[in-house]
């Protein structure tokens, strides 16, 4: 008597891919960032000192090549890393509390709506804002760190690394200091929560239903079309930011020439002209897109690992 064997179902559903815990998404989302920032931050140090040095007129007729060339040839290329340290805790803080709690917002919301555009801009909005809140002494202290070098002799600070600039604000300036500026980065960070985290999450979906099935062209493509919207949106707060947090009180009255983001904004506008804002686009698009592209990759590249380890 044969025996027949069982069939064999064709129709066996794939398994799913293991819930990764909070804790893991805030770590990867936090990895991920200080990833992405060891790569690109040259162009921020760039963007940062070709936009405030526009505020002496120094980098009106420069072009982006000639403003960093000119660095590289005065100063070398140690003078583009200026501010790392800075630039890792802000990223610590910044990019491990944004995106990690844009997640958490995100499927909280799900439970009571679907997850459509608006309640990924609406949590875009709030994580964005949060983060900022929670690491803009790290940001005060990563602009002074940045541009030390571009102010005249007399005039720097000398910072020898992120714990002495740290302890010299704390000192000399208070602690209110580490808050100069909070409106504007405040500002700008709801924003970029909108416009890279939740527009980014947005393309996701979006290139998937045009076709781009493979998971590493998918985060390329939304992460470059995120980062050159939130670029082109932020530059005017990334600039009354700059111009905040390193402004010198008047020698004569000792107050701060610049009080708020509208108000630095509409000063810089009124006084300079409205592409003043923009001054130094390359570098920070260059700045924004790739760590945008850096960062959502090695977040995904991170997430992968552990659902396959586990």
């Amino acid at each position: 008597m044969s025996v027949q064997s069982k069939p064999q179902s064709s129709d066996v559903a794939p398994i799913a891919p293991k819930k990764i815990p909070t804790s893991v998404n805030f770590f990867t989302a936090g990895l991920g960032g200080l990833i992405g920032w060891v790569v690109i931050h040259p162009f921020n140090t760039l963007g940062i000192r070709m936009n405030l040095a526009s505020s002496s007129g120094a980098a009106v007729e420069t072009s982006f090549v000639k403003f960093s060339s000119g660095i590289l040839k005065q100063e070398g290329v140690g003078a583009l890393y200026k501010g790392l340290g800075a630039g890792l805790l802000r990223q610590l803080f910044y990019a491990t509390s944004r995106f990690g709690f844009f997640e958490v917002f995100r499927d909280t919301m799900a439970k009571y709506r679907e997850t459509d555009f608006l309640s990924r801009l609406v949590c875009g909005v709030v994580s964005g804002g949060v983060a900022a809140a929670i690491s803009c002494p790290a940001e005060v202290t990563l602009v002074r760190m940045s541009n030390d070098a571009a102010q005249p002799p007399a005039q720097r600070r000398n910072y020898r690394s992120v714990g002495d600039a740290f302890q010299r604000i704390l000192r000399e300036e208070g602690s209110a200091t580490f808050f100069r500026g909070v409106g504007p980065f405040v500002n700008r960070a709801m924003l970029v929560g909108a416009v890279q985290v939740g527009t980014y999450d947005q393309f996701r979906g979006l290139f998937r239903e045009f076709g781009v099935k493979n998971e590493t062209a998918n985060v390329f493509y939304a992460s470059m079309t995120s980062g050159l919207i939130y670029s082109i949106v932020t530059m005017p707060f990334e600039t009354a930011k700059n111009r905040m947090a390193f402004q010198r009180p008047d020698p004569v009255t000792g107050v701060n020439p610049y009080r708020s983001a509208l108000q630095t904004i509409t000063t810089i506008a009124r006084s300079e002209g409205v592409l003043r804002l923009w001054t130094g686009f390359p570098p920070y698009y260059l700045r924004c897109g790739g760590h945008t592209v850096f960062m959502f990759m090695s977040v995904e590249w991170l997430r992968g690992l552990y659902q396959r380890s586990a």
